[in-house]
């Protein structure tokens, strides 16, 4: 990669991060994030915007989310942020959808620009996936996503494929599929902590717990981790 496009790349994500700092500091008061009545302001404000813009709203999200990914961002923030915006089931929609199309945007990226990079600093680590890869890759990368990548962080998942040149094609689909069950249960418990701050003027430790929209998704994402240590250990481990 040359120079010029090199400083155009890393000026872009600059610039990203600059901005999403700015917009993070001028509009949010970091010391105010444990006051209660503070949030539940906030929250109204988001969701009096996006009754009455809501396309202008997910459009916002949607290419937001696309940004963050690319910036080497963590999904599970903006899964639980969708589901608190935009409810249980259009918040995995776009959700899914946008971390979808980031994750394969940033592959498309590591894959044309930075390969001997990645090759040389990750191949030694993952050689035993390899042969995984090579027999379906895009099953056993479906797979991989759903076990959340066998620990790695989730910038890390994203560019992994590089190594094993990996069909865009394939690639879209396994993330797709692979992030649906554990983006939905994110969301459920975004949407479900929306629903307490709406109908509550003040939170207790105990009604948290209780509450079904609360403790179900919960059960839910230890279900998946259970689930995730098993096909981990037969698959990736053995």
């Amino acid at each position: 990669m040359n120079k010029k496009l090199k400083l155009i790349i890393g000026a872009i994500y600059l610039f990203c991060f600059v901005a999403l700092f700015y917009i993070l500091f001028t509009y949010l008061d970091i010391k105010e994030l444990s006051s209660y009545s503070y949030i539940k302001t906030k929250s109204q404000i988001l969701n009096d915007f996006k009754e009455n813009n809501l396309i202008l709203f997910s459009l916002i999200f949607f290419v937001g989310s696309i940004i963050w990914i690319l910036l080497l961002g963590f999904a599970s923030p903006l899964a639980i942020l969708s589901g608190f915006i935009f409810g249980q089931w259009y918040g995995t929609l776009i959700s899914i959808f946008s971390f979808t199309f980031g994750c394969t945007l940033l592959y498309v990226l590591a894959n044309l620009y930075f390969k001997k990079i990645i090759i040389n600093h990750l191949e030694g680590r993952i050689s035993k996936y390899k042969k995984l890869f090579k027999i379906n890759e895009l099953l056993y990368f479906m797979v991989f996503r759903f076990v959340g990548g066998g620990g790695m962080p989730f910038c890390i998942q994203n560019i992994l494929p590089v190594i094993f040149d990996m069909k865009i094609k394939n690639y879209f689909y396994a993330s797709l599929i692979g992030l649906a069950p554990i983006v939905f249960i994110i969301n459920s418990l975004g949407s479900g902590i929306e629903e307490m701050i709406g109908v509550n003027d003040d939170i207790k430790y105990q009604d948290v717990i209780l509450n079904p929209s609360i403790y179900w998704p919960l059960i839910s994402f230890l279900i998946i981790l259970f689930i995730s240590f098993f096909i981990k250990k037969k698959i990736f481990e053995k």
